[in-house]
């Protein structure tokens, strides 16, 4: 437990009360900008007040939050959230990911997370930048489901989670990527003092984790496979090695980060063991996650190399590989 405060800091000293998260300090960076602007010009108004971190307390007529939602709105008009970038407008049609309106499909405190997030707000959003063959929620991952819902109504079931005794708001699908336009209207909404957990795939762009940047407290990524043949025929995503460690090191040096990594049947040598190496010698503070709860779902069943349950050999001799990497576990 001491280790996971150590590591997740600025997490506990936000359920302390002893700072504010992210996403409310965003709400006090006053900015100046004009939505005639370029974007190329939001931009650097943009990454020029991430640098600043002078904070007013009055709530400024425009902040930095403001501008994120401005920028997304136009990302998502020529949609490029994701590293499929399919620059498709959205708003008119759904991206490669199922989604064009944004749709919830349950919403909860969810006691089944990692222990030091529980009671866990989640909201379950539909559609995912992933086809994965073994998705456990095939169901919403891989259309376009649910609930229409404005970010005010969202906002009032935050405070209402808040006052049940939530101890973070996790923004899950599925994947969040697809639905930043609406999460960051639902912060514009919101003044609820708890930590923004990113619970995502993390096959985003650049852009995507630039705008997460000064929001998201914590990561808890899903860190799938070592390399990007299993990536291709399991998830049908190119070049994910690349993304994904990219994007992890970025989380590292802007927010603290749980990683998750669900042990596959038969990828002990080719993915589980890479990406233990790499995170122990690239991400020495992560927590990590190994879990062993796979199981077949969707289409596994048509893959001969996953279609059972992991075995607990499978799953011990990831558990010592860990251990001789001085992995972190949670």
């Amino acid at each position: 437990m001491e280790t996971e405060k150590t590591l997740l800091q600025h997490y506990y000293s936000i359920i302390d009360q002893k700072q504010q998260p992210k996403y409310i300090q965003s709400k006090h960076k006053p900015i100046t900008f004009s939505k005639k602007d370029t974007t190329k010009k939001l931009w650097e108004i943009h990454n020029k007040s991430l640098k600043n971190k002078k904070l007013i307390d009055k709530t400024p007529k425009q902040s930095l939050l403001d501008l994120k939602i401005e920028i997304a709105t136009r990302m998502q008009k020529a949609c490029h959230f994701c590293e499929r970038k399919c620059h498709l407008d959205r708003t008119k049609q759904p991206g490669c990911c199922n989604v064009q309106q944004t749709q919830i499909t349950s919403e909860f405190l969810h006691m089944g997370e990692e222990h030091v997030l529980i009671p866990s707000h989640t909201i379950f959003f539909s559609g995912c930048t992933f086809n994965c063959v073994f998705c456990q929620n095939w169901d919403i991952s891989q259309k376009n489901c649910g609930i229409p819902i404005t970010p005010k109504n969202v906002a009032k079931l935050l405070q209402k989670r808040n006052n049940q005794g939530s101890k973070n708001i996790n923004w899950v699908g599925g994947d969040p990527t697809p639905h930043l336009p609406f999460i960051l209207k639902t912060l514009k909404e919101s003044d609820v003092n708890l930590p923004q957990i990113w619970n995502s795939n993390m096959y985003c762009t650049k852009e995507t984790m630039n705008l997460l940047n000064g929001i998201i407290d914590v990561y808890l990524t899903d860190f799938k496979y070592g390399n990007d043949n299993c990536a291709k025929t399991l998830s049908n995503v190119g070049n994910y090695t690349e993304i994904i460690k990219r994007n992890h090191k970025i989380a590292q040096d802007t927010a603290e980060i749980i990683i998750r990594h669900l042990v596959l049947p038969n990828h002990i040598e080719c993915c589980s063991k890479p990406i233990l190496k790499w995170i122990s010698e690239n991400l020495p503070d992560a927590l990590v996650n190994i879990m062993s709860q796979y199981r077949p779902e969707y289409r596994a069943y048509n893959y001969k190399e996953i279609n059972r349950l992991l075995t607990p050999e499978e799953f011990l001799k990831i558990k010592n590989y860990a251990k001789k990497q001085k992995i972190h576990e949670i």
